[in-house]
């Protein structure tokens, strides 16, 4: 069983997701964490401490994942390929990508700055990726670390909002094929 503070934070990070900030009320939380209105400003000071929280513990759930494909075994291109491929909820769109598109979070530089950190995070572990496959002689040497990795996670962000406005995942799974594509013909064999 989990703790109080646990259950609101978990139940922020799903209506977070779900509804944004403004759709996200305490008496919401407070339901779905099974949790008193005392509970939750005993352990939280307001729905700003709690959203900053939810909104961290997910930036770091985020992270964590992407870790495990971008140090898994494998060359370059296939640890992109599984972190991209990876099994996701894509007609719910990314968990923190969502949160850029809500005014009150992208107004808060304290609740902005994990979802920042998340995006910075990706983009500085894709290129140091391709940066080792360059070194391991995996992929042409030309290519540009940097730029190519906010592609990729410009084209997974892109393939979130591709998919929710067609109501079907497979326009994320075009983008994504199409970028492995690109990365593969960026290969030496």
């Amino acid at each position: 069983m989990s703790t109080t503070p646990e259950r609101l934070i978990a139940s922020t990070q799903e209506l977070l997701w779900e509804r944004g900030y403004v759709g996200t009320s305490p008496k919401a939380i407070q339901q779905r964490a099974g949790a008193g209105q005392g509970s939750m400003y005993h352990h939280f000071s307001g729905k700003p401490d709690l959203a900053r929280a939810a909104i961290r513990r997910t930036a770091e759930q985020r992270m964590a994942l992407a870790e495990e494909q971008f140090s898994a075994p494998g060359t370059a291109v296939e640890r992109i390929s599984a972190y991209l491929r990876r099994e996701r909820e894509v007609l719910r769109g990314c968990p923190v990508g969502r949160l850029t598109q809500d005014p009150e979070i992208v107004a808060d530089p304290v609740l902005r700055e994990p979802v920042a950190e998340t995006f910075a995070f990706l983009r500085g572990r894709l290129a140091a990726v391709l940066t080792e496959g360059q070194g391991l002689g995996e992929l042409d040497p030309a290519l540009d670390a940097a730029s190519t990795a906010a592609t990729v996670v410009a084209v997974l962000q892109g393939g979130y909002v591709l998919a929710r406005a067609a109501d079907s995942a497979e326009p994320f799974h075009q983008a994504t094929e199409g970028v492995i594509a690109l990365l593969t013909a960026r290969e030496l064999h």
